[in-house]
């Protein structure tokens, strides 16, 4: 019996020994890494939640630990600080044309980037709303309303802001469709509405800031998680979502910066992060941040927080950032001709 016992006591030990060097070689080869993560205005909330979780998961898989650096603004911005050297690990923009940019002028990046990953790099989508004070005072209900003198539209820069040219896109679907087809007159529509903007801010969260921390301004025009996240925290009784009779559907796009993620030795981890956002795990977190989920069943769960209304695409109405970025938001396209500050 003594004999049994001492055995087992050799074989506890024994193995309590092997775990403890399985435990301190891992320990020995595990790494700190580092990932920059360069996206737009209003993803903060959304990617603070993400990284906590993806660098949790991380840690249990391969023992490393995860530092996710998060750098936020306008996304024509963001975009350009890529071009000029900021080592963007991914960028998580606001559209395809931000990202196009990096790979043809700073060619970082392959130029069929979108095609690596699902649903053409974006895993999520959102939608362009209208934010008003509680109580809806203006009675603003649709885009003509935003045309009507005497009502201040708050609505970033297109020049700086992803954001803020799904924005104009968004509206300018609306004037184009009430006037069959016409752009002369779409194009006086956009104009009457740029006349009520006091103030363009750089990117859509400074656009929040003005309208409900500065207070100015009837409406907000801007995307719907944003909105719905100014209700979450200044309350329901100060704001309410406007859903206009139709906008358009806004695909905020990422991808991994092949040649910074390659150079600093980041690119498995940098995929890896990417595709948690598809993973059931990042969807939720998503539609907890109130973007859309591509996930069907995330989808259905959270289906109240997320009305359907008729939504133009980008691709199928405008052929595309590559069409429209140039006749739209270019120096001399339809933007620079409608505003002119101060007028």
């Amino acid at each position: 019996m003594f004999r049994s016992r001492l055995k087992l006591t050799y074989a506890l030990v024994a193995i309590a020994v092997a775990a403890s060097i399985t435990l301190n070689a891992r320990a020995a080869h595990a790494t700190e890494i580092t990932l920059l993560n360069v996206s737009y205005d209003p993803t903060r909330e959304l990617y603070e939640a993400v990284n906590a979780q993806f660098a949790k998961d991380w840690k249990a898989k391969t023992g490393d630990d995860l530092t996710i650096n998060q750098s936020h603004g306008g996304s024509g911005k963001q975009a350009r600080a890529v071009i000029d050297g900021l080592e963007a690990d991914v960028v998580t923009l606001a559209l395809a044309g931000d990202i196009d940019a990096i790979a043809e002028k700073a060619n970082l990046l392959p130029s069929n980037w979108q095609s690596r990953l699902p649903d053409n790099s974006c895993p999520y989508t959102s939608t362009i709303v209208l934010l008003v004070r509680k109580g809806n005072p203006k009675k603003i209900h649709d885009w003509d309303d935003l045309v009507k003198p005497g009502i201040s539209v708050i609505t970033p820069n297109p020049k700086t802001s992803g954001g803020a040219r799904w924005n104009f896109l968004a509206a300018w679907s609306y004037a184009l469709k009430k006037n069959s087809g016409d752009e002369t007159k779409a194009t006086a529509f956009i104009s009457a509405l740029y006349k009520n903007v006091p103030v363009l801010d750089s990117g859509a969260r400074g656009s929040t800031t003005t309208f409900a921390e500065r207070e100015i301004g009837d409406v907000l025009i801007g995307w719907e998680n944003e909105a719905r996240m100014a209700i979450k925290q200044f309350g329901a009784d100060k704001y309410e979502v406007i859903y206009p009779s139709m906008s358009i559907r806004a695909e905020p796009p990422v991808t991994w910066v092949d040649k910074v993620a390659s150079r600093r030795g980041t690119e498995a981890v940098a995929k890896a992060y990417l595709e948690f956002l598809y993973a059931p795990a990042g969807q939720e977190i998503i539609a907890q941040n109130f973007y859309r989920p591509r996930d069907e069943g995330v989808l259905k769960k959270y289906a109240s927080q997320f009305p359907s209304l008729p939504m133009v695409t980008i691709d199928g109405d405008f052929g595309g950032w590559k069409s429209a970025q140039p006749k739209f938001f270019a120096d001399g396209g339809v933007f620079d001709k409608i505003y002119q500050p101060g007028s």
